[in-house]
């Protein structure tokens, strides 16, 4: 999918994934009772953070990559009627293991 949208230095292009409309015992869920997904897909990324002696942080996320946000995270933008966010990197919680597989956690 292309974008006409480059973010600058640290920031990044999101599209949020849409949850599923029915829950796993088949009950819909209206419209009104849906939050807003907090997981999408990184469309673009910028250049990376400048420090002040004007070298450049690379940027960790690349598109492509599907990954969790906080509720209230980046700004929403509408760009030829599609809705993206674009947030700063480090608003990111994290990465999802695109395998789909659960990893286990050492307590």
């Amino acid at each position: 999918m292309a974008i006409n949208l480059v973010p600058l230095h640290d920031r990044i292009v999101v599209r949020r994934i849409e949850e599923q409309e029915t829950t796993r015992s088949g009950l819909i869920i209206p419209d009104t009772a849906k939050e807003k997904p907090q997981e999408g897909e990184v469309l673009a990324v910028g250049k990376g953070k400048i420090k002040e002696d004007g070298t450049a942080i690379p940027p960790e996320l690349k598109a492509g990559d599907r990954i969790l946000f906080g509720r209230y995270a980046g700004t929403e933008v509408i760009v030829d009627g599609d809705e993206y966010l674009i947030m700063r990197e480090e608003e990111a919680l994290g990465i999802l293991d695109k395998r789909g597989k659960q990893t286990k956690v050492a307590a």
